[in-house]
């Protein structure tokens, strides 16, 4: 189950990668780093505090000897929590940009396919 769930997932990135280059030319967006913005510090450790948590999620769900798959809705909040941050972070410090935009749709994409990917596993 591992093996097909990760195969799901490649799968649903290389779509995503896809997605992502054709709304960019469709809304016109030139991809930017937030590492380039003001933001650069706030991100930075934004992303740190995402990491610890889901360090913390791993050592937690291997203590409680919960499966893989039997956390897959934790994934599935790590990944909105993710999103979300990331959507936050172009939103308040990439001006004059829809990149956001791109990163908004391309998420709700992916969250629906991780979705209707986990029924299969």
């Amino acid at each position: 189950n591992k093996v097909k769930f990760l195969a799901i997932v490649l799968i649903i990135i290389l779509l995503t990668l896809g997605l992502e280059v054709v709304f960019n030319k469709l809304l016109g967006v030139e991809k930017k780093k937030i590492a380039d913005t003001p933001g650069r510090e706030v991100d930075r450790r934004g992303r740190k505090i995402i990491l610890v948590s889901i360090i913390f999620l791993l050592i937690l769900s291997n203590v409680f000897n919960f499966s893989f798959l039997d956390t897959k809705w934790w994934w599935l909040g790590y990944f909105i929590i993710l999103a979300g941050f990331q959507i936050f972070m172009e939103w308040k410090y990439i001006k004059n940009s829809k990149q956001y935009l791109t990163t908004i749709i391309l998420s709700i994409s992916c969250l629906v396919m991780l979705i209707l990917a986990s029924r299969y596993i």
